[in-house]
Formats: C-alpha cells, structure tokens, sequence
C-alpha cells in the first residue's frame, strides 16, 4: 500500500499496525513515547545556545568520553520518558555503564537500546546530530528484563530508527518484514511529524564515500586498496566518487541513506585500545543496519561479516563498520576477503 506524504507519523504506525493482525499495539506505544522524547530533545537542540547547555558537563561515560551537556539531557529524557511507559522491560545506554532498568510496576516486553545523541562532539559548532534507537523483543521470563534481553543479534529487532537534529528535525524508521524505511519531518508549528520520505530506497550504486581520512597512514592494506579503488579515475579521466565526511555518524547515514553512498568506520593500526572497531554495536551499528538492508543497503564489519549477524557479548561491544549502497558494500567485501 502506498504511503501519502503528508499523514502523520501516528496515523502511520497505527496503519503499520493494522496490517498486522497478531499486534498488540504495545510496540505502537513504545514508538510514541520514543516520538514524543525526541520532540523534547529536538526543543532543547534549538534552544541550546540560549538555555546555556553548549559545551562540557564535566562529566565522564563508560567509554572515558567527556559528555555533553546536550547528550546528558538527551539521555536523562529518555531515560524518564521510557522507564515508566510500560512497554520496555529494560533498557541500554550509551553512556551508562550498565543496564538500566525500569521502574516497578511498568515491566513491558520490549527492551530499548539508544544513543542519546550521536556525533555530540560537533554540538557546539552545530553540526548535525541525532538520536539512535533499537527494539527487540524480550526472552526472559519474570518482570524485569536481563541482560540477555539486550545481547540479542541485530537480525532480532522488532524495530529502529534514529531522529537527526538539524536544520530540520527528521525520524526515519523501519519495522522490518518489508514494511519499509519511512522518513517524517517535524513541523514545529504543530509539534507534529508529517511523511516527507515515504518508502526510502538507498540507490544501489553510490555517489559519494564517507571515511575519515587523516587515519589513512594507519589503515591496514585491503582498506586502503579498497579507497584507492574508489579514487580511481574513469575512463573519462573523471573521479568516480566524492568524499563526504561530516564526522558525525547519523548525519553521513543519513546523507547517504537518500542519496547513495558508503560509510566506514574501519580498524586501524594506532587505536589499539580498540581493536575491534570504535563504533557500538547494540547503539549504532546494529540499528543503522537494520535501516540500510531494509532499505536495500548492506551493513558489514571490514572483515567482511554481516553486521546483523553478530551476536553481542557486552553492552559496549565495539565494530568495524561499512554500510550503505550495496554496489560499493559488495565491493568492499570483496577487498576484504582477499586481506
């Protein structure tokens, strides 16, 4: 059934719904209390250079990272918004060492993990910036969740998304089963989200590379083959790709979600405090992914295994990361397949 631009993300989720006739409606009101934080978080964005929240909280997360005051307010307002909507069973932070559980009394049977606020290293020079998030389905019996509940494989989540703070605020989504990737812009004038980008498709063969370039002196062979390839000339002496690096992980996604292009996060030889990659799996990789392939993307780590595949062992479990258009994916694989 085709989408109208124009209704309402509500209206859209309940539509969703509707298709599926074993649905209890209760992931339904986990993506509407989600909505209605991020209309929270995207209200202080805007306003924060006037209600004083640029800059350093003074304090630090699990990953030894100083935290934003934007990103503390981010994450202290989905941490209110979910524990009691009665839907999530326990949920995961990027910023919190552990799980965070749900207040007694709101057990639900979903689990939540998030990224409060992506890229906020560029908050104070207003770069682009975003919320991820990522549903599963709970497995453990009792009333509050487990661990176990968060560590489940990308290939398992029920639904993801992330909300991009930028000259506009947009949600893209998916819930996966073919259901689609779906974008919708805030108007602020209403307080609602509206469709703007029905049935996101990522073009299969891509215009742009996103890759951090100043580590190139430390990229292991089949990386730096792989980006030479791309750099090569035509047969027309013109440069087959551009590069785009925003360094702020939801805003490269997004670009490249709508107008074709890959990203990469790859290992490489100076961070040897983490060798399996930097980005998180369960926070960005995992959810980013399940929109790419959704999308008619692809998703691997940089020694060629399907991000969605993995199965977590930690909260914080680190990735390599390639996705986006499946033309350039597939052709990455196969460089890493030959390291």
């Amino acid at each position: 059934m085709p989408k109208r631009k124009g209704i309402t993300v509500s209206r859209q989720i309940m539509d969703s719904q509707q298709t599926h006739p074993e649905a209890t409606g209760e992931l339904t009101g986990l993506l509407s209390e989600l909505i209605v934080a991020a209309k929270i978080i995207s209200a202080e964005v805007n306003m924060a250079g006037l209600a004083g929240i640029l800059g350093q909280s003074g304090k630090t997360n699990v990953q030894g990272e100083e935290v934003q005051k934007l990103d503390d307010f981010a994450n202290r307002t989905l941490k209110r918004r979910m524990e009691q909507c009665g839907y999530v069973c326990i949920m995961g932070s990027e910023e919190d060492d552990g799980v965070i559980p749900v207040l007694d009394g709101y057990e639900g049977k979903y689990t939540l993990a998030f990224d409060p606020l992506d890229g906020s290293s560029n908050i104070d020079v207003n770069v682009s910036i975003g919320t991820i998030f990522s549903v599963h389905r709970r497995k453990s019996e009792g009333k509050q969740g487990e661990m176990s509940d968060l560590l489940q494989k990308g290939s398992e989540q029920v639904a993801a998304g992330y909300i991009i703070y930028g000259s506009s605020t947009v949600l893209v989504y998916t819930t996966g089963h073919g259901d689609g990737v779906h974008g919708f812009t805030l108007d602020p004038s209403v307080g609602e989200f509206f469709l703007s980008h029905p049935d996101i498709t990522i073009p299969e063969k891509a215009k742009y590379y996103s890759v951090n370039e100043a580590y190139s002196r430390y990229w292991h062979d089949d990386t730096t083959a792989y980006i030479d390839k791309l750099k090569d000339m035509d047969e027309q002496g013109e440069r087959s790709y551009s590069l785009r690096y925003i360094g702020s992980l939801v805003a490269d996604f997004h670009r490249n979600l709508i107008q074709g292009g890959v990203f990469l996060y790859p290992r490489d030889k100076k961070s040897t405090d983490k060798p399996d990659g930097k980005l998180r799996l369960l926070y960005e990789a995992a959810p980013l992914a399940m929109i790419a392939e959704e999308a008619g993307g692809m998703a691997i780590t940089d020694d060629g295994r399907r991000i969605l595949d993995i199965e977590p062992k930690d909260l914080h479990q680190r990735v390599a990361l390639v996705i986006g258009s499946r033309d350039e994916v597939a052709l990455a694989e196969e460089y890493f397949k030959k390291g």
